[in-house]
């Protein structure tokens, strides 16, 4: 059985840096894709960006470019969210998800939210002063 579990998030400052950890297991695939996504309130739920199997492709939301960055150890246990610069507008509960079979797609993080198989329980980020 697949299962995730995101950890990390807290209260931090404008400008300020979080590592948003999700803890994989069970996931007998080669062909697949972790991914991060939020929710904020009233919002609906956004990809924000994910690593594929394939080659280790990633992926991001425009506007987290240059700011956040998703990585994985070498074994695909735990997949990171390293977020700087954070901003107001990122304050949302993050989830990791899992999506099988579709890591070899041009951009993963297109495929809508009901399609990815798998998620975990979803950590809160509140970038405040």
């Amino acid at each position: 059985e697949v299962q995730l579990q995101a950890s990390g998030g807290g209260l931090v400052q404008p400008g300020g840096s979080l590592r948003l950890s999700c803890a994989v297991s069970g996931v007998t695939f080669d062909d697949y894709a972790i991914g991060w996504f939020r929710q904020a309130p009233g919002k609906e739920r956004e990809g924000v960006s994910c690593i594929s199997t394939d080659k280790g492709r990633t992926f991001y939301l425009d506007s987290v470019k240059g700011r956040f960055s998703i990585s994985t150890d070498n074994a695909w246990n735990t997949v990171y969210l390293q977020m700087n610069s954070l901003k107001p507008e990122d304050t949302a509960v993050y989830y990791c998800a899992a999506v099988i079979g579709l890591g070899h797609l041009e951009n993963i993080l297109s495929v809508k939210p009901a399609t990815w198989d798998y998620w975990g329980q979803g950590t809160q980020v509140t970038v405040s002063s």
